[in-house]
């Protein structure tokens, strides 16, 4: 029987329902934690995630939310006493992110901040108009998400360490971007290796593609985690 690490997040970004639940059918025991991302959402993502949490599993909601006060934190108490998720995201805005926390009230439902998507370079925050790099803007949002009680973030494996740093030992960083050495990197501009993104104070690490389209995607996250067990 596999042992599944927990620190081990499967991104679950598949178009349509039925292909979700055959992945995780597939991966069966070897995973413990998987996300729910926008393009799962589109199609029944509330009722994925729902079945995830009933056998057992922890889910991630990486829903980005990003709205007016109201209404994230509306939001946010929604999915709190739906009780559909572990962990779930907001950009990382200083008023998005209180009032996501204000939502979640008493309940266990994580909130993380997004602080810079890691397809994003410097060159490309530069012509959205930042003239901060990746790395500073980071620490402006980690600075805020603690500021307003959130329970980690979401960063690159390369902010991974500052994270870590700024937020403390119970502090939650979520590294997307993660790439195992015998993978390709995709559209991931900032990517490191599993063992990498531990070792440099990430909690957890996302991973999709290297998983989810393998020939055998149920050895392909066994090795990536015994790749983690060794970081």
């Amino acid at each position: 029987m596999a042992c599944a690490d927990p620190r081990l997040i499967v991104a679950l970004d598949l178009p349509t329902a039925p292909e979700a639940r055959a992945m995780v059918e597939a991966l069966g025991d070897a995973v413990s934690f998987y996300k729910v991302g926008l393009e799962l959402f589109a199609s029944d993502g509330m009722a994925v995630a729902r079945e995830l949490k009933a056998q057992g599993k922890q889910v991630f909601l990486d829903w980005k939310l990003h709205d007016i006060g109201t209404t994230v934190q509306r939001a946010a108490a929604a999915l709190a006493a739906a009780g559909c998720g572990d962990f779930l995201t907001v950009h990382g805005e200083p008023q998005v992110m209180a009032s996501t926390v204000r939502g979640r009230g008493a309940s266990g439902l994580k909130i993380l901040a997004v602080t810079v998507l890691t397809s994003l370079a410097d060159e490309d925050l530069h012509e959205i108009g930042y003239a901060e790099t990746a790395s500073a803007l980071v620490e402006r949002r980690i600075h805020q998400a603690i500021a307003a009680g959130c329970d980690g973030v979401i960063a690159s494996p390369h902010e991974a360490a500052l994270a870590r740093a700024l937020g403390g030992r119970d502090f939650l960083v979520v590294t997307p971007g993660v790439r195992p050495d015998w993978s390709a990197r995709n559209d991931q501009a900032r990517a490191s290796t599993p063992a990498e993104a531990l070792a440099a104070g990430a909690s957890h690490v996302v991973i999709g593609r290297p998983i989810t389209a393998a020939n055998d995607p149920r050895a392909a996250a066994l090795r990536v985690a015994a790749e983690m067990a060794g970081a």
